[in-house]
C-alpha cells in the first residue's frame, strides 16, 4: 500500500542521517465498550513535532541493553523484532523493549514492571538508576511479558530528525506503579489525553501516529492479541510510503 506522506513544518529537509533505535508503549483501557489508548500533548517549543499528540516514547539509550528483566522477551515477540531490515540483533531487542517501558514511566509516570520472585539484587538496584529509580524504588523490574509488537516504522530520509520505531502495546492492567506529578507544563508532555480507537482523525494527531491506532484497532478487533499476527513496517521511497509485513 502507496500513500503520500503528509509533512509538518517543521520537518525541514536535510541531508542523510541515519534513523536512531526508538520505542514506543502504546497503553489500551478496555473498560469500556471501546477501547481507548493513550496519547500525550508534546511541549509547543519542541523541536520534533511541537504540540502533537504522540504515543509515549523515544530514543534507545545506552544503558537500555544493561537494564534487567523480570523476565524474557517472549520467543514470538521476538522473532518479530529481529525480522526485517535493517536487522535487529537480541541485544537490540532487549534494548527496545526496556526503552519502550522506560520512556513510558518517564513521560506518563505510569510504570510496566513486576516483583521478582526474590527481593532486588545490589547490582540489579545499581543498575537501576537515573529514569529507572521509580522502579528500584517499588522493588520493580521491568516486564516485557504483556508486550505486543503493532507496527515498525522509519522515517523518511532528508528530515531533521530520523527514527527507527518500534511500536509496542500493552494492557493498562499491567501497569505496577505510577509516579505522581510526571505530567506538567514544563515537561515533554503537558497532557495526557484517553483517545477512543475508531474515532475521527484529530488535527494534532501526526498522519503516522493516526495509522499506527488504525493498525491497532484492526488488531484489536480480530481478538485477543498474538504474536503471530502480521506486523506492518512502514518505510519511504522516492516520497511515498511503503507498507510492507513482518
Amino acid at each position: 500500500m502507496n500513500s503520500r506522506p503528509a509533512h509538518t513544518a517543521d520537518e525541514a529537509r536535510h541531508s542523510y542521517r541515519r534513523p536512531r533505535d526508538s520505542a514506543t508503549l502504546i497503553l489500551v483501557d478496555r473498560h469500556g465498550p471501546v477501547p481507548k489508548v493513550l496519547l500525550g500533548r508534546r511541549r509547543a517549543d519542541l523541536v520534533f513535532m511541537p504540540n502533537k499528540l504522540v504515543f509515549p516514547g523515544g530514543s534507545v539509550d545506552a544503558t537500555d541493553y544493561r537494564i534487567p528483566l523480570a523476565a524474557g522477551i517472549p520467543e514470538g515477540l521476538e522473532t518479530k523484532l529481529l525480522a526485517g531490515n535493517p536487522r535487529t540483533t537480541p541485544a537490540r531487542a532487549h534494548a527496545l523493549v526496556a526503552a519502550a517501558i522506560r520512556e513510558a514511566c518517564e513521560e506518563t509516570g505510569l510504570c510496566l514492571g513486576s516483583k521478582p520472585s526474590a527481593p532486588l539484587t545490589p547490582a540489579q538496584k545499581a543498575a537501576l538508576r537515573g529514569e529507572w529509580t521509580p522502579f528500584a524504588k517499588t522493588g520493580l523490574l521491568p516486564d516485557p511479558s504483556q508486550l505486543y509488537l503493532i507496527a515498525r516504522a522509519i522515517t523518511p530520509p532528508g528530515l531533521v530528525r530520523r527514527f527507527d520505531t518500534r511500536f509496542f502495546t500493552a494492557d493498562i492492567s499491567a501497569i505496577a506503579h505510577t509516579v505522581s506529578g510526571v505530567v506538567h507544563a514544563d515537561a515533554e508532555l503537558v497532557e495526557l489525553k484517553w483517545i477512543e480507537l475508531g474515532a475521527a482523525p484529530l488535527a494534532d494527531v501526526h498522519s503516522m501516529t493516526q495509522s499506527i491506532m488504525d493498525e491497532l484497532s484492526a488488531r484489536l478487533a480480530m481478538g485477543p492479541l498474538t504474536h503471530h499476527a502480521e506486523v506492518p513496517f512502514f518505510r519511504f521511497r522516492n516520497g511515498a510510503r511503503l507498507r510492507n509485513t513482518l
